[in-house]
């Protein structure tokens, strides 16, 4: 059994860039392209080098103890619970998935679902050509989706063919789930999350008490580095095995092919996956939608995490290769004058508030509020949201009140002008930043941003007609009210992807 002894410091080792041969000048041209690309935005980022840390920044109102959805980089902190289950001889990745449900056998026939192994559905190569999980999620018996997946006849023989598929890696999860008895978080707290240092991780859970696996974990951006880190040590940390180092090896190397998973024009996606990473053209990754990366690369002993929000995830991995990868050739060995700005600069980065013209109350309708209703009758983007109310009564000078009427649940919001206004939430409400704006004399522009997690929704408020129209900017893949936009201190449930 693998078994760590106590916790270690939670700090990392920091140092300049270019004492560890790092080029903060180039890291400087990564921030440039990254903050001048209108469909990218940073959240988080750290730079690991010879398990150093040599940059770190968070764009406020983000910061660096917010916990931040992971979306499928959650993935790969399930194939480090099946890989620490696999040490402690409780799973064996060449065991038929069916053994680990008895309960289920009687209703299976299918031959490929038997021949199916737990090492198929961890390394995405059930047989299935699609993803499952909408028929799963659809079946009429929704206590057990294990049984819903497995009744599901594969297209190929297990092993033979990559398909992305959540069902897989729910199954995976929940094979852990039930032979430790425990839940994912707990089983990796002690074993590791605690060991490297990582600080509090939440995981959204679905009907039947069990962690998503495929998604629904929430950590801040210095977990993703240490978890990061572990993988490029080989499992090894502060003089502890954490993981086997065969796993690590086997995790991480190519298990199927996925050339023919993808059109060309993403390349990073057609390099090969292991067990819940995908192999890159520079090193392997874990990877979670909008833009959720642990890098690895070992040729460069070097770790890069990033939390934010982007449409064109490869367009980010190509600036990663492009512009931050020849930081790692510095020659010097001194500090200098860049890894000085690069410090002030990540030190005071933000996301900068919307343009136009700042929030004024001069019009007499605000002072007493004014409510919207959907334009066209339903908010296509967020159909549970009914109604907004903007009111600038009791309002500091420059701000304002917004309450957002969503589903069953009040939102109530303070919109600030020339800032971010971060509200930490409430039981009913998730921690949120929001700016507003006018975009002309009758038109209001209010964004909220969900602090745990990548999404800004931006609510237009026409005062003529009385309607308002909401839009994301990239849209949650765990559908539901806004108050479920956080890390869940409680279970609550969520359909998900991603």
């Amino acid at each position: 059994m693998f078994s760590a002894a106590l916790p270690v410091p939670r700090s990392l080792p920091v140092s300049s860039p270019a004492s560890q041969g790092v080029d903060a000048s180039a890291i400087s041209a990564f921030l440039d392209c990254v903050e001048s690309a209108p469909d990218m935005e940073l959240h988080g980022l750290m730079i690991l080098r010879r398990g150093h840390l040599v940059a770190a920044g968070w764009w406020w109102p983000y910061s660096r103890d917010r916990l931040h959805l992971l979306y499928s980089l959650s993935k790969s902190f399930t194939s480090t619970a099946a890989g620490l289950a696999a040490a402690d001889s409780l799973l064996s990745m060449d065991a038929p998935v069916i053994g680990y449900f008895p309960e289920l056998a009687a209703d299976i026939r299918d031959d490929r679902v038997l021949a199916m192994k737990v090492r198929h559905i961890a390394a995405m190569a059930s047989g299935h050509l699609s993803d499952t999980w909408d028929q799963v999620t659809a079946a009429d018996d929704l206590t057990e989706p294990v049984r819903n997946f497995l009744a599901i006849p594969p297209d190929r023989d297990p092993g033979s063919v990559f398909a992305y598929n959540q069902s897989a890696t729910y199954t995976l999860g929940a094979i852990v789930q039930r032979i430790t008895g425990q839940g994912l978080v707990s089983y990796l707290r002690r074993r590791v999350l605690d060991p490297i240092g990582a600080g509090p991780v939440s995981w959204t859970r679905d009907k039947t008490g069990r962690e998503l696996g495929f998604s629904g974990l929430h950590a801040t951006t210095d977990t993703v580095a240490r978890l990061g880190q572990l993988y490029l040590q080989r499992g090894h940390w502060n003089g502890m095995q954490i993981l086997p180092a065969a796993w690590v090896a086997e995790a991480t190397s190519p298990q199927v092919s996925t050339r023919s998973a993808g059109p060309p024009d993403v390349p990073d996606w057609l390099q090969g996956y292991g067990f819940q990473f995908w192999r890159s053209r520079h090193g392997y990754r874990a990877d979670g939608a909008y833009g959720q990366f642990g890098l690895v690369l070992p040729e460069h002993d070097a770790v890069v995490a990033i939390t934010g929000q982007t449409t064109a995830p490869q367009a980010l991995l190509d600036l990663v290769w492009s512009t931050l990868l020849p930081a790692f050739r510095l020659s010097a060995w001194h500090p200098t004058a860049d890894d000085v700005a690069l410090r002030r600069r990540l030190a005071g980065a933000k996301l900068p508030v919307p343009a136009d013209s700042p929030l004024s109350r001069d019009a007499a309708v605000w002072r007493t509020g004014a409510t919207f209703r959907p334009a066209g009758g339903t908010c296509a983007q967020q159909p549970s949201l009914r109604s907004v109310t903007i009111s600038f009564a009791h309002a500091l000078p420059g701000e304002c009140h917004v309450r957002l009427e969503d589903g069953e649940e009040t939102l109530d919001l303070t919109v600030g002008g020339e800032d971010w206004a971060v509200s930490e939430g409430t039981p009913c409400s998730p921690p949120t930043a929001c700016a507003g704006r006018w975009s002309d004399p009758d038109t209001v522009r209010v964004e909220v941003i969900f602090l745990e997690t990548p999404h800004r929704l931006t609510v237009t408020c026409e005062l003529p007609t009385r309607t308002f129209e909401a839009g994301w900017t990239t849209a949650p893949l765990h559908q539901g009210p806004l108050a479920t936009l956080r890390a869940p201190g409680s279970a609550h449930t969520a359909p998900g992807a991603g």
